[in-house]
Formats: C-alpha cells, sequence, structure tokens
C-alpha cells in the first residue's frame, strides 16, 4: 500500500472515531437520571440560561467525568500501544503485566498512611497519588525487566508469566492493605479497585493533565524508534538505536500515563489491549498513526463502557471497569487462540 492511501486510511479512521467519540460524548450529557434536553445543555455550558439544577448536574457530574473518562481512555490506549511496542508482545497490556496493580498498590498504600494526614482532597493530594502510583508502576515495570530476560535478551513468553505472578502479588499485597482499612475507607477503596469515574472532579482533571501533557508529546517523537525496536536486537543495533535507552524513556512515560490513570480511576484493564489491536488492523504498524488511533479508539471504549454502566443498570452503576472487562476477557481470549494458531 503506497503512503498516500496509508495516510488517507489514517485520517478516516481518525475522523470517523472522533466523531463517534463526540456522539457518544453528547448523548452521555444529555441522557442520565435527570434527562436534559439538546437546547438545554447549549444554553447552560455556555451560560445563557442559569439554572442551577442544569449547572449542578452538568459542570459538577456529567462533564468532569465524561472528560475524566476520555482523558484516561486516550492515555491507557497510547500507553498500551507503546507497551506492546517495547516488549514486541501483542499480548502485553499494563493489567495483565502487573503495572495496574502495582499502581493501584501503591496509591491504597498513600490512602492508609498518608490521605489522612492531608487536609482537603484538591488537585496537590490527587497529584501525589499519581506520583505514589508511579513508583509502583515503575517498580513493576523493573520487575519485568529484571526477570523476563532470557541470555540478556528479553523474552516474550517469560514476560507474560512474570507479568501474571506480578499482578497476582500486588493484588494480594494490596487486598491485605485494604483489610486493615476502616470501614468507609475499604469501601471506597474496593469501588476505586474496580475502575471506576463516577466521583470525577476537576481537581482530578488537573491532576491527570500534566502527565498527559509530558508523557504523550514525548511518546509520538519516539514513534520513529518505536518502529525500529519492532526489528530483532542485532538489526536495530545496526541501524543506530540505543536499545536500552529508548526502551527505558518510553517505558517511563508509559508508566507514568498509567499510573496517573489509576490515581482517577482506578483499575480499567484491557483497554490497553484492544485498542492497539484495532487501531493496527485499521491504520497498519507504523506507530506514528497507531499511536493517535489507539488512543482515540481508548477514550471511545472508556467513554461507551461508562455511559453502558451507568444507563443498562439505572438507578443502580455498573463501574466502567467491569463493563469494559466484560468486553476485554472474551478479546483476550481469541488472541491466545489466535497466537496459538499462528505458532
Amino acid at each position: 500500500m503506497s503512503q498516500h492511501k496509508k495516510w488517507i486510511r489514517f485520517v478516516l479512521a481518525f475522523v470517523i472515531i472522533t466523531l463517534i467519540s463526540v456522539v457518544v460524548m453528547y448523548i452521555s450529557v444529555t441522557n442520565g437520571t435527570y434527562d436534559i434536553s439538546p437546547l438545554e445543555v447549549y444554553e447552560t455550558i455556555f451560560g445563557f440560561d442559569q439554572n442551577d439544577a442544569f449547572d449542578l448536574v452538568i459542570f459538577e457530574f456529567r462533564l468532569p467525568r465524561i472528560i475524566i473518562g476520555a482523558l484516561v481512555g486516550f492515555a491507557l490506549g497510547i500507553a498500551g500501544a507503546v507497551l506492546q511496542g517495547v516488549t514486541r508482545n501483542q499480548l502485553a497490556d499494563p493489567g495483565i503485566l502487573g503495572i495496574h496493580a502495582a499502581a493501584g498498590m501503591s496509591i491504597v498504600l498513600f490512602m492508609f498512611f498518608i490521605q489522612g494526614t492531608i487536609s482537603g482532597a484538591g488537585w496537590f493530594t490527587l497529584f501525589n497519588m499519581s506520583f505514589f502510583g508511579w513508583v509502583g508502576g515503575m517498580a513493576a515495570a523493573m520487575f519485568l525487566l529484571l526477570f523476563s530476560r532470557t541470555y540478556g535478551v528479553m523474552d516474550p513468553t517469560k514476560l507474560i508469566l512474570v507479568g501474571i505472578a506480578s499482578n497476582s502479588g500486588f493484588s494480594a499485597v494490596t487486598l491485605y492493605i485494604s483489610l486493615k482499612m476502616n470501614p468507609q475507607d475499604f469501601e471506597m477503596a474496593t469501588v476505586w479497585l474496580s475502575g471506576s469515574i463516577y466521583s470525577a472532579s476537576w481537581d482530578q482533571i488537573i491532576a491527570i493533565l500534566p502527565w498527559i501533557v509530558i508523557a504523550v508529546p514525548i511518546m509520538m517523537m519516539k514513534t520513529s524508534q518505536l518502529n525500529a525496536l519492532q526489528f530483532d536486537d542485532t538489526t536495530t543495533v545496526g541501524i543506530g538505536v540505543n536499545q536500552s535507552r529508548e526502551r527505558t524513556i518510553l517505558l517511563l512515560c508509559s508508566v507514568a500515563l498509567i499510573s496517573a490513570c489509576v490515581s482517577v480511576s482506578g483499575s480499567i484493564g484491557f483497554v490497553g489491549l484492544i485498542a492497539p489491536h484495532i487501531a493496527r488492523r485499521l491504520v497498519g504498524i507504523n506507530h506514528l498513526h497507531i499511536l493517535p488511533i489507539s488512543g482515540l479508539l481508548g477514550m471511545f471504549i472508556v467513554i461507551f463502557g461508562d455511559f453502558i454502566g451507568k444507563t443498562i443498570f439505572a438507578p443502580a452503576e455498573l463501574p466502567v471497569g467491569i463493563v469494559v472487562s466484560i468486553i476485554g476477557v472474551p478479546y483476550f481470549i481469541y488472541l491466545l487462540i489466535k497466537a496459538r494458531k499462528i505458532t
């Protein structure tokens, strides 16, 4: 396929996914337990109608929730694509590799030992939660890099096995810490760990934005190196790519995004697995195209999953993490079967 046709496919995919996501956002803003007409939404957002009830519903509940869902989905989609590229393993995923569990464990530790000593729950506290999550995510990443090598070369099969083992270990520690909490904090931690954005706020948006603004541009600037990392180690070194340095930079950025997402939404699994696979089917293997499309697909998956969770089971709400997992588990099994047939 010519370069021109590839760009056309990328632009079409970008526009279509963006439009579909905007439609889902529009439906999510106007529908819910308290329905608001499109005209009322327009007048409230642009200040033409000073209705306190509409202001409360839109600006305090629905808009923060939609924006957090979009940011988290976008970040997880890009981080998943980068992790799969760095590890050369299309089954790699932040959840499967244990990064979600490690970040979650660190944040639960923060909630248990430190949160009560910091007054308020503003963006500074949330930023500290993101930092603690980053430390935990880095611990998981270093653990993976240390134990998934065979004769100095990263083994994709061993990577998955080590990731599953570390995921179980970090999850067990998280459960133990949670059981030591008082009942109110335990309930909050349990709902949060299941992957939920129903308590989204503008403070959370402010806390997650710096991580995305810093990490995503670095990842986009490294797409040519990420493409080069798909070759075997000898070829990669031969074309002048410093594998260790590039992998470390990309891994650090991925862990930063994942940890920031976990700090505001808990563990939403499978987004980083599903989005890159669909992106590759749509736009090919060039990471310059894969990363933005994967981010947009992740955004759509989280927003749509949250909309399903809050409407299908109304007045009760199903956390978006559970909705995405219901979709993700069968897809993961399909990928495993497909990989087995190829090998």
